[in-house]
């Protein structure tokens, strides 16, 4: 089957599957894996502790492929100065930089002319008009399905997809609920060119920095088991349901302000859960898609079956048209 889209000649991979920024999961190990698979992988730079540790990273990633890579920022909710960490990346050369969870602007206006290609994740049809009208080469499009930042309305990958589509002429890869071939060939029946998969990924050998029992709760949890966590904030997340989540949801029915959650939604309750295992002290993002997840396989198996699954959908609507 022909590969060939918009999305792998703009960043010059062979399959057009990109992995998500997975804050303090997406390091050079999975980065790595993923492009020399015939993706794209990415580094989370806003995980990191400073500037200097994102270009050790780089550099880790180049000694383990040869392959196109990005740096994803996520911008949203951070305190910190983005700029010093985009020097980092535009001195290492990065042929990509993505975009998640805040104003893209900034950072578009800082790569103007240079040949970093540039996606901004957006959950709405506007959003995606506006990061076209600021210059972006392509548009990663989040439906409610999907873990972690999700957009503020409720619509889903099967709608949103057509509708962005229609009305932006870049490249639309989409996001949310996509975990295997199947996926894959329903974004492209929908006017995408690429997916992008986050949850799926964590569910890696090669994600090393996620717990068993952070995999396993992938493996082991239904569709139903995800809530969306922080819409009293105004930046709904989608998370695994737990008693931790529980709580937070509680807090937000009754006084739900930074300041009574700031400590249940911060990155070291995150990290308890993520890192440490521990379910009781912390959250981990999550999407729907985890009720179609029954394995951890190495990320070169994962791309293989994924292709395998579409090729074979391929193949049999090829014989329906035939017929």
């Amino acid at each position: 089957m022909n590969w060939n889209t918009r999305v792998t000649r703009l960043l010059g991979i062979q399959y057009p599957i990109i992995q998500g920024g997975l804050a303090y999961l997406a390091y050079s190990g999975l980065a790595a894996a993923v492009s020399n698979a015939g993706g794209l992988g990415q580094i989370t730079a806003m995980s990191l502790e400073n500037p200097e540790a994102l270009r050790e990273e780089i550099h880790k990633v180049r000694k383990l492929t040869d392959k196109p890579f990005g740096v994803n920022f996520a911008i949203g909710q951070q305190r910190r100065p983005f700029s010093v960490f985009l020097d980092v990346a535009l001195e290492e050369k990065v042929p990509v930089v993505t975009m998640t969870g805040g104003n893209p602007a900034p950072i578009i206006n800082q790569l103007k002319g240079t040949p970093v290609k540039k996606l901004v994740l957006v959950a709405a049809k506007r959003q995606a008009q506006k990061a076209e009208e600021l210059g972006a080469d392509a548009v990663m499009v989040v439906g409610q399905e999907g873990g972690g930042h999700l957009g503020k309305n409720d619509t889903g990958t099967m709608v949103l997809i057509p509708s962005v589509a229609d009305a932006v002429d870049i490249p639309v890869i989409a996001s949310g609920g996509i975990g295997d071939g199947r996926g894959l060939m329903a974004a492209l029946s929908l006017g995408a060119e690429g997916i992008e998969m986050g949850t799926r990924f964590i569910a890696t050998r090669e994600c090393v920095h996620a717990s068993d029992l952070y995999k396993n709760s992938l493996i082991m949890g239904t569709e139903s088991d995800t809530v969306v966590i922080k819409k009293s904030l105004g930046s709904p997340g989608r998370a695994i349901a737990n008693e931790w989540t529980r709580k937070i949801l509680e807090l937000e029915k009754t006084n739900g302000d930074y300041e009574s959650l700031k400590d249940f939604i911060s990155g070291e309750a995150n990290k308890r859960y993520i890192y440490e295992g521990k379910a009781e002290e912390g959250f981990a993002w999550a999407g729907q898609v985890m009720g179609l997840i029954q394995d951890v396989p190495s990320v070169s198996k994962l791309m293989e079956t994924i292709i395998s699954e579409a090729e074979a959908i391929r193949s049999k609507w090829q014989v329906s048209k035939d017929m």
